[in-house]
């Protein structure tokens, strides 16, 4: 069985778009929305998909990652975005890659719900550097098998960067597949806080983190206040 688990705070609008997509795509999938204390009508979206499963956790993409793991009882686990939609057989080719049993996790290449030639470019940007790192990041729907992730931990418990850091640990347990079948994002991001406002920051948090700079310093600079720590 997949688990999709889908880390949450005040995304009832996206919530409302993709669970009757993502449900239908995925009919034999498991669904698992981990909220981190919304207060926007989540719960009350949620009401309305019966097949889709509430678990509460505390504030923090990593831990809610790692609070959905615990409550999944799929033999692979795909995180997802509340504003990224699965492409058409994505199970079937999550399916197909992890039938190498030298394949530990992957990711889909991502494109953006934009016909603007710069997300475009931003998008082949973001995959080429990931089959040149083997990192994946949030928006590229990453999937590794259970047993695997257990193994590991979870996702490591920082606020910032946990991706990176878990893809890293991951390479260590087999091979990362980069299908080339995409996912579709949402450019909400980059177009509220400015296109290249976010690529040098992005970049300049890539950078000071590969220099050492600790994840709550990052999470500081990112954001403007320090990260929860409930």
């Amino acid at each position: 069985m997949l688990s999709i688990i889908i880390p949450v705070l005040n995304e009832a609008p996206n919530l409302q778009r993709l669970l009757p997509i993502l449900l239908q795509k995925c009919p034999r999938a498991e669904v698992i929305v981990v909220d981190g204390g919304s207060s926007d009508g989540t719960r009350e979206v949620l009401q309305q998909f019966p097949l889709a499963r509430l678990v509460a956790s505390t504030r923090g993409r990593a831990r809610q990652m790692n609070a959905g793991a615990r409550e999944a009882r799929g033999e692979i686990l795909l995180f997802l975005h509340a504003d990224t939609f699965l492409p058409d057989g994505a199970e079937q080719a999550i399916l197909m890659a992890l039938g190498d049993p030298r394949i530990a996790g992957g990711r889909f290449d991502v494109r953006f719900d934009s016909s603007r030639v710069i997300f475009q470019a931003i998008a082949f940007l973001m995959n080429f550097r990931s089959r040149l790192t083997w990192i994946v990041t949030g928006d590229q729907a990453l999937f590794v098998r259970q047993t695997i992730f257990a193994e590991m931990g979870g996702y490591p418990d920082i606020p910032l960067m946990e991706d990176v850091e878990f893809s890293k640990h991951l390479r260590r347990h087999g091979g990362i597949a980069c299908l080339r079948l995409p996912v579709t994002a949402s450019p909400r991001k980059w177009e509220r806080e400015g296109v290249v406002r976010t690529v040098l920051l992005m970049w300049t948090l890539r950078l000071l983190y590969f220099f050492g700079a600790s994840p709550a310093r990052l999470h500081r600079f990112y954001y403007g206040h320090p990260p929860s720590i409930e």
